[in-house]
Parts: C-alpha cells; sequence; structure tokens
C-alpha cells in the first residue's frame, strides 16, 4: 500500500535517538532547548516551546489567552478536530466560518459578520501547507483586538510573503506526527514572540510548576513552586534529537514535496473530472502537506465508490476533512449540518492523493496511471 503520507528516517536520526538512549537524559535534558532553539530559528520566531503532540501545542497556546466559559473563538471547521477540542477544554465555544473554496483556508471577508462581544481570537488553519491570507486576518484581529492562534500543524516550512509560517502572529502551533513535515514520533510546538507568554508556556506544559521566579522564599535548591494548573504535555529527549536531526533536513524535505506537487499538476490538468489545489506564487508557498483533489460533477457522487478503487489498487488514499461541527459529539453541543456549506461541498468531494519525501516517480505514475483509470 502506498499511504498518502510517511516518516522520512535516515541513519543519522537512529543515530541521535541511540545516543540519547546511552546517555543519562532520556527527558527533561539538554535536547529540548537544543530542538526549541533550532525550530525558532529556523521559523524566524523568538522563542519556542516543544510538547508531547500536536493536540498539546494548541491547548497550551489556547491557555495562554485565559479563556472562560462564554468566551468564543473563530475558526474553520475544515481541520482534524483537535484544533477546537482545545478550545473547548479551556472553555471557549468555536464559531465556524466558511472557506474558500479554491484553498480549503477560512474566507477573511466572512470573518467580522461572526464577531461579538465575547470573541477572543481568530484560529486560521494554514490547510493542506498553504498559507492562509494572514495580512488580512491579522488586519481585522487588529482593528477588533483579538488574538491570534495559527493552527500551522501542516505548514511547517511554508513561505507566506517571503516569511516563513512561524515568525509573525502571536502564537503558531505546529506538529510532528509522522505524516507531517518532519516527525519526532508524536510531539508539538508552540512559537511565539513574548517572552512571558514563552514562560507562561513552560510552566504550563510542566504542571504548572516554576523553578525560577518564586512567589514564595526559596528554602534550598531542592525547591520549586506549582504556580498554575498545568499538564505533563513535555516532549523526551528521544524525541527532541529526533527533532533536531530532522530538521536539519526540511528543507530537502519541502523541496521533494513540491516537486511531487508540480508533477501531480502537469500530469492531471487536463482532468475534467477533478479540480487540483493551486499552484504556489511568491506571496503563498505551501508545505504541501496534503495533495487534495476535489472531485467534479457526477462523480462527486462517486467518492466512495473512488475512494474504495483507489484503497483496493493498493493507494492509501485519505480524505481532509469531516467538518468538525458534523462530528456527533459536535451535534450534541448544538451545531447544526449547513452550517458551512462551502466546507461541507469540499469534504464531500475530496480525496488526498500520496505526497511524502520517499514517494518515488514510479509510485506517482502510478498512483496518477491509476486515477485515471478510475475516473474514466
Amino acid at each position: 500500500m502506498i499511504p498518502y503520507g510517511r516518516q522520512t528516517i535516515d541513519e543519522d536520526d537512529i543515530a541521535a535517538v541511540v545516543s540519547v538512549l546511552k546517555s543519562d537524559w532520556l527527558t527533561q535534558g539538554p535536547h529540548i532547548l537544543e530542538f526549541e532553539k533550532a525550530l525558532a530559528e529556523y521559523c524566524g520566531a523568538r522563542f519556542a516551546v516543544v510538547v508531547s503532540n500536536g493536540t498539546a501545542a494548541l491547548h497550551t497556546a489556547y491557555h495562554t489567552l485565559h479563556l472562560k466559559p462564554g468566551d468564543e473563538i473563530i475558526t474553520s471547521p475544515l481541520t482534524f478536530a483537535a484544533t477546537t477540542n482545545a478550545a473547548l477544554w479551556e472553555g471557549a465555544r468555536p464559531i465556524f466560518v466558511d472557506i474558500d473554496p479554491t484553498t480549503g483556508n477560512l474566507d477573511p471577508k466572512l470573518i467580522e459578520e461572526k464577531i461579538t462581544e465575547k470573541t477572543r481570537a481568530i484560529v486560521p488553519i494554514h490547510f493542506s501547507g498553504r498559507p492562509a491570507d494572514m495580512d488580512s486576518i491579522r488586519e481585522i484581529a487588529d482593528r477588533h483586538k483579538l488574538a491570534i492562534i495559527e493552527d500551522a500543524c501542516h505548514a511547517l516550512g511554508a513561505v507566506y510573503k517571503g516569511k516563513k509560517i512561524g515568525s509573525s502572529s502571536g502564537l503558531v502551533a505546529f506538529s510532528f506526527h509522522p505524516v507531517k513535515g518532519i516527525t519526532t514520533g508524536e510531539g508539538g510546538a508552540v512559537l511565539t514572540n513574548d517572552e512571558d507568554v514563552y514562560k507562561e508556556m513552560k510552566r504550563f506544559a510542566s504542571h504548572g510548576i516554576s523553578k525560577e521566579n518564586f512567589v514564595r522564599e526559596s528554602p534550598g535548591a531542592w525547591y520549586h513552586e506549582m504556580q498554575i494548573l498545568g499538564n505533563n504535555y513535555r516532549m523526551t529527549d528521544m524525541q527532541a534529537a529526533l527533532g533536531t536531526s530532522q530538521l536539519k533536513k526540511i528543507d530537502s524535505f519541502i523541496s521533494r514535496r513540491r516537486e511531487i506537487a508540480r508533477r501531480y499538476r502537469a500530469e492531471l490538468s487536463a482532468g475534467s473530472n477533478f479540480e487540483l489545489p493551486p499552484a504556489d506564487t511568491a506571496d503563498y508557498q505551501s508545505a504541501w502537506h496534503l495533495y487534495v483533489i476535489r472531485l467534479r460533477g457526477k462523480n462527486t457522487s462517486r467518492r466512495a465508490e473512488v475512494f474504495g478503487k483507489l484503497r483496493d489498487a493498493g493507494i492509501g488514499v485519505q480524505v481532509h476533512y469531516i467538518p468538525v461541527y458534523l462530528h456527533p459529539y459536535y451535534e450534541s453541543l448544538g451545531y447544526v449540518k449547513g452550517l458551512c456549506p462551502l466546507a461541507e461541498n469540499y469534504y464531500e468531494a475530496e480525496i488526498s492523493l500520496p505526497i511524502f519525501p520517499s514517494l518515488t516517480d514510479a509510485e506517482q505514475d502510478f498512483v496518477i496511471r491509476t486515477l485515471r483509470i478510475v475516473l474514466a
């Protein structure tokens, strides 16, 4: 089976992990700070906090907003459930705004009509790795004095108007799941340029405990204080060492993903049975976490059949995503079908094709050839 995404692990990655296994520090050791520093430098941010997974990264970011029951965050429904689950844990209610069907990203033109006195933040998702229209979103957020949390779990290495995703907005969350741009097995990070926010996130991800800046006088070197109610979201040194090793290769990984995306576009552009994702431009350079096609016309109603035939042929296609509010749990909270019709239409037509750095040209040709046969 050719999967839709998979990790690329080399001997140097294995050696980095083995080195940690032979050391004195398996967790809470020097590799954490090394990875955080390298990640912040790569993205152009001042600080990074690495955590146990992308969901933990989102929750850690939301925590810094000090949300309370009744607060609202605005986001897209075309995402993995973690984007909004993490807001629910902090007491906020997600308000869903429809997408731009060309990109799958949050449509800035629809945001302001959903802003109320309860709105605290806008949470754009860089869907499939393509940057959202951050200038428009930032202008709206600034005008209404709202925070921005970027869900960049697809977008490590993406570039928006000459700057890497992670360098600008207040908080940017990444994921290092095996199908993402780099992997630490599981893992995630939040980037910020605010030192106070960085320190709060470090505390929150480690039980809310601080070993400095005490409220009370320290009686000795063993002393520490739990200052806020936190979680154990710590990353291990084994993960961090793997992440540091992987990060050294991120540019080559992204380059190969872009090459695969260009080959798909060149070979599939003449198709009338489906739509392709937009190509990169000078302002929008995707990390190409996903390569999504959308079936057209009569083929839309055949999506399950097409999906099944591709899987039967050994091609591990996937669908991204069921709009969050259509899940049974969200329906129990009062969300209803029809809330974001463009996102629902996108979901009903979407199939994600394989794209990952080690995908060979021969494998990609097989995907293209089989797709044409199935849709003929």
